[in-house]
């Protein structure tokens, strides 16, 4: 049986809480006003019979029972937004096929998740899943074996293409654990360890050579690499840093204890990554499957990687929709 005075709208307001440790902020985040978000603060901790912040603080803090009571909300609300997901799927049974290509940043969560979804929906269509580097993605979409592609945008203009844009993806530093003290001591890491590169195939790697370019910024080369894991495991092992991005920060789980993730120390820069189909596709499909990927990016990168690391708040972002 759920407790009395336990509600979503007091859960949210604690995770809200939690994350900006302000009430003001609380209030703005969850639409209340802020008399309303210290009632359903206080309902929350009466319903569980013990205080989840420190009231004598400013900004808010935890106590031991709020940290652990955080998770736990955290969690519920996530599966919640998921259900929303799963809910507002569309029905695809007036398909006969279906094709999409996506990259393989989304593979630990958010394919599958999406594989079983659009599965469920087409009941009576040929369905096709795969994952590719961008710039195969973009000529299989060219080539028009692909009716929906999820990649990074190249940059280049596409014509006959249209593009449904999904999240904001910044660049970020990760460096070995303990490599730097905080993000302002990173300039001592960079010059003793060396850059680890993303093989100069791939986008990425070509998105961030023409950033460091801009800025008139070179490093040796000696390492390049195209397993993005194996990227992240010599970092993890102290054999150098790179530049990624939150997505495929998150992907990289199993080394995190042996990270550290900062903003990029030569000027903040993004990726758009996008759901793109040919503009001669007239049907609803694309727009509606590019909001589902947009309620599925949310739950399962977005929010998991800023409560991972909060400085992310605002630049990794849901877009468009």
């Amino acid at each position: 049986m759920v407790l009395k005075g336990l509600t979503l709208r007091g859960l949210e307001v604690f995770e809200a809480l939690a994350r900006t440790g302000s009430v003001a902020q609380a209030a703005e985040i969850t639409g209340l006003s802020q008399p309303s978000v210290s009632q359903q603060l206080r309902n929350l901790e009466k319903a569980l019979g013990t205080d989840l912040v420190d009231h004598g603080r400013r900004p808010m803090r935890l106590t031991q029972a709020g940290r652990s009571f955080l998770a736990r909300t955290e969690a519920i609300l996530a599966e919640l937004q998921m259900a929303q997901g799963e809910l507002s799927v569309m029905d695809l049974g007036h398909l006969t096929t279906l094709s999409i290509g996506l990259i393989d940043d989304f593979d630990n969560d958010l394919t599958p998740r999406l594989a079983t979804l659009l599965a469920d929906s087409l009941t009576r269509s040929k369905f096709k899943l795969i994952t590719l580097p961008s710039l195969e993605i973009f000529e299989a979409l060219a080539s028009q074996s692909l009716h929906l592609a999820v990649s990074a945008h190249s940059g280049e203009v596409l014509e006959g293409v249209v593009e449904y844009p999904l999240v904001q993806d910044p660049f970020i530093l990760v460096l070995p654990k303990g490599a730097a003290s905080g993000a302002e001591d990173t300039g001592a890491a960079l010059q003793d360890l060396p850059f680890l590169r993303y093989a100069r195939e791939q986008l990425i790697s070509r998105q961030i050579e023409s950033h460091l370019a801009r800025h008139q910024l070179s490093f040796e080369e000696r390492f390049e690499i195209g397993s993005h894991l194996a990227l992240m495991a010599m970092v993890a092992r102290g054999l150098g840093w790179a530049i990624t991005t939150p997505l495929g920060y998150m992907r990289a789980a199993r080394f995190h204890d042996q990270l550290d993730a900062y903003p990029a120390p030569f000027g903040e820069f993004s990726r758009t990554i996008s759901l793109f189909t040919r503009s001669d596709w007239s049907d609803d499909v694309p727009r509606e499957v590019a909001g589902m990927l947009r309620r599925l990016m949310q739950s399962q990168i977005v929010d998991p990687a800023i409560a991972r690391q909060p400085w992310l708040g605002g630049r990794l972002k849901v877009i468009g929709g």
